[in-house]
């Protein structure tokens, strides 16, 4: 099933999403809503989506990264769910790109993220799993995870000067790096 997004401006945007419990995860109903968030992300062009961005207030994120997508070397990332995560941030240095957001429709800006982490988090049948991320890969994360803690991009953003449609983005040459997430 498809599911709506959360505009920016609704309160479930910005609330500390709570964690999912062990019976919680074995649950009919929790499979089958991980089943809609990876059908939504997919079905809104996303290569990311909260579960605060469908209305449900629970430490859940789908993530998807199709293969060369930020640069022919990179693997990307099949479609998952990822439940209660947690990341770890590597090395002071931050590096500006291009995000958007299925929250903040059609909205783009540089916001500076690690560019190296370590994401633990469970699977949605409750296996835990350790991620190495890098690049593009680490950048959803850290997004999808802001969600998580009632955070959008633009809160990240060090100079709002950016913040631009993706079409008058596109229309003056720049060059966007990033889909949304």
């Amino acid at each position: 099933m498809i599911l709506h997004v959360a505009n920016l401006g609704h309160p479930v945007l910005r609330q500390t999403a709570a964690s999912v419990s062990d019976e919680e995860l074995k649950s009919a109903r929790f499979q089958a809503f991980c089943d809609d968030l990876i059908e939504s992300m997919r079905f809104h062009d996303g290569v990311g989506l909260a579960a605060p961005q469908v209305f449900v207030s629970s430490r859940v994120v789908a993530v998807w990264v199709p293969s060369g997508m930020d640069d022919e070397k990179d693997a990307g990332l099949e479609s998952a769910v990822y439940v209660n995560p947690e990341i770890e941030l590597f090395g002071e240095a931050e590096e500006l790109g291009w995000e958007g957001c299925l929250s903040l429709k059609d909205l783009r800006g540089l916001v500076p993220r690690h560019q190296k982490a370590r994401l633990r988090a469970l699977d949605r049948h409750g296996k835990p799993m350790e991620l190495e991320l890098e690049g593009f890969v680490a950048r959803v994360f850290q997004h999808e995870l802001d969600h998580l803690n009632g955070v959008v991009f633009v809160d990240r953003m060090d100079d709002m000067d950016s913040l631009c449609f993706s079409a008058e983005l596109e229309r003056h040459g720049e060059e966007e790096d990033d889909d949304e997430a």
